[in-house]
């Protein structure tokens, strides 16, 4: 069984700190064995990351669909926003990727709530930065349930030391196609806490803290 935290963002996400090196640092010193890089609405960080490390990143997206947001896994292109989850499931699935209802019920996260439906691939019951989050796992176990379908886990980190506190244990060999398809088949189950406060007000101080540095420079 593969360790994979399947929702992480990088510096290409306009609010995310986590550069590659410290990615691929707190991804081994949490056991991973891959981590899927889904920044917002683009993947060009994705696929960079990829080529320049052996650790396994997973190419995807977080498309933000005028009725909340989606992730796409193991896609090499990005998707138009403001579309309906349905649209974008479909290009998803067109461009060969799989789409996951992440946090649907997490608060300030453009969630999806009931547009999940039977089109997505996957639910992500655990979001470890979901808030309220006992809240958040129950009504997405319930929605996941309701629809019958796979069940996973990530961070939603954008700060590098909150990386695996949440991941999706996957029966697949270590390749970025075979975890999709696994993922699909079922054959995966999510693990997974709630990010620490005190993290969570460290990544916040440190955003803040370089943002200032580089205006002044």
């Amino acid at each position: 069984m593969l360790k994979i935290d399947l929702h992480v963002h990088t510096v290409y996400s306009p609010d995310s700190l986590i550069r590659l090196k410290e990615l691929v640092f707190w991804a081994k010193q949490r056991g991973l064995d891959a981590v899927a890089v889904t920044d917002h609405n683009q993947v060009e960080g994705a696929l960079k990351f990829a080529k320049e490390t052996d650790f396994l990143i997973i190419p995807g997206t977080e498309v933000s669909s005028r009725d909340g947001h989606i992730v796409a896994l193991n896609v090499h292109e990005t998707f138009p926003r403001g579309l309906s989850a349905e649209e974008t499931v479909e290009q998803i699935h067109a461009a060969s990727g799989i789409a996951v209802a992440c946090h649907p019920f997490a608060l300030f996260k453009g969630s999806l709530g009931k547009h999940a439906n039977g089109k997505f691939d996957a639910v992500e019951t655990i979001n470890a930065s979901a808030s309220p989050f006992k809240r958040s796992v129950k009504k997405a176990e319930a929605i996941a349930a309701n629809l019958k379908l796979p069940r996973v886990a990530g961070t939603d980190a954008h700060y590098a030391p909150a990386i695996g506190y949440a991941y999706t244990a996957v029966d697949a060999a270590p390749d970025a196609e075979a975890i999709v398809k696994a993922i699909v088949a079922g054959r995966c189950e999510p693990f997974g806490k709630q990010v620490p406060l005190g993290l969570k007000l460290k990544k916040h101080y440190t955003f803040f803290k370089r943002k200032i540095t580089s205006t002044l420079k």
